[in-house]
Parts: structure tokens; C-alpha cells; sequence
């Protein structure tokens, strides 16, 4: 199988199917906190939008994304995820949403709040959240440490790699979609 054969579709390990095609973006719809409150509690606790999240006004999430080199193939691979800010800087992004040049900004500290397939657990590890610039997401960079993800943000994944996240993303086994 040719490098550009995967984007154009896979025979799936898990289910034996033919998918179309190679999705190269997965995440959830909400951070982890959100998720495990029941249902009849979200409306009163907290607000959920496609970017941002509040829950009880004390805790803080904005959406983005960490970028997975694909030494392989087209890249990069995408997993968005929510991450936790301070007050004060999730004042502060608010603040910027819709200011052309606000990609200058320094980056802010956060912690992940995405269960990602991953083990150990990918939740609250350490992150740098990066402003781009409007109508792009923030990019979010893993402190260099000895886990998975954060290797992989370093040096990269294979296509293999990514039929093996999709697989395991499709097929519901990780709680990401």
C-alpha cells in the first residue's frame, strides 16, 4: 500500500470494513468534567459552546488543538481537546476572541481535560495553550515529559498510527466521540 493510499481509505482492523476514508482530527465535544456530571445537572452548573465551557463559575475550559507530526504522510494529525484555565486567563482569551493579532499574546499554562486513548491517563497533564490567529483554534503544546502523547507531539506518528487511533476512535472504544 502506497503513503497516500490511507487518506483515501482502510480496511479496518477492528470491524474488518472498509472505511472511505482516514479521518486525521478526533476529540470530544466537552472536557472531562463536564462529561461525568449527570445530564439533569449541566443546564444549572454550566454553559458547553463549541469552543468554550464553564461549569459552577470556577472552573474554565477552552477547546484546541494538539498537532501530531505524521513522519509518513500528510500531516498533521489532530486530536482537539479541552484544556483548564486560570480565571484570569480565560478572561483574557475571551477577551482577545475576536482581535486581529491577538496570536501575539504568550502562551498560557493549562491542564488537559481530555480522556485521549492513552495510558497512562492523558487528563490533567501539563500544556501550553497557544492564541492563533483568528479563525484558528489554539494550539496546545504538551510539556516534554515521558508519556505517550507527549512523545508523540515530539517525534511524530505514522500513518499506521493514525488507522490505529481511527480504529480505536470509530468503534467507540475510547469515549473520544
Amino acid at each position: 500500500m502506497r503513503k497516500g493510499d490511507l487518506m483515501n481509505g482502510f480496511v479496518c482492523g477492528t470491524c474488518g470494513q472498509y472505511h472511505d476514508r482516514l479521518p486525521m482530527c478526533f476529540g470530544p465535544n466537552a472536557p472531562a468534567l463536564w462529561l461525568s456530571m449527570p445530564e439533569s445537572e449541566r443546564v444549572t452548573r454550566g454553559e458547553l459552546t463549541s469552543d468554550q465551557c464553564v461549569i459552577d463559575g470556577e472552573h474554565f475550559f477552552i477547546l484546541g488543538r494538539i498537532l501530531l507530526p505524521v513522519v509518513d504522510g500528510p500531516g498533521p494529525f489532530v486530536w482537539l481537546s479541552w484544556v483548564s484555565l486560570s480565571k484570569r486567563n480565560f478572561a483574557r482569551t475571551c477577551e482577545l476572541w475576536d482581535i486581529e493579532g491577538r496570536e501575539t499574546e504568550p502562551p498560557y499554562f493549562g491542564w488537559l481535560q481530555s480522556a485521549l486513548p492513552y495510558e497512562p491517563s492523558t487528563l490533567s497533564l501539563g500544556v501550553s495553550v497557544h492564541t492563533m490567529v483568528l479563525g484558528q483554534r489554539p494550539t496546545i503544546v504538551l510539556d516534554i515529559i515521558d508519556h505517550p502523547l507527549s512523545l508523540e507531539q515530539c517525534h511524530g506518528i505514522t500513518m499506521a498510527r493514525v488507522q490505529e487511533i481511527a480504529e480505536i476512535c470509530l468503534h467507540g472504544k475510547s469515549g473520544v466521540l
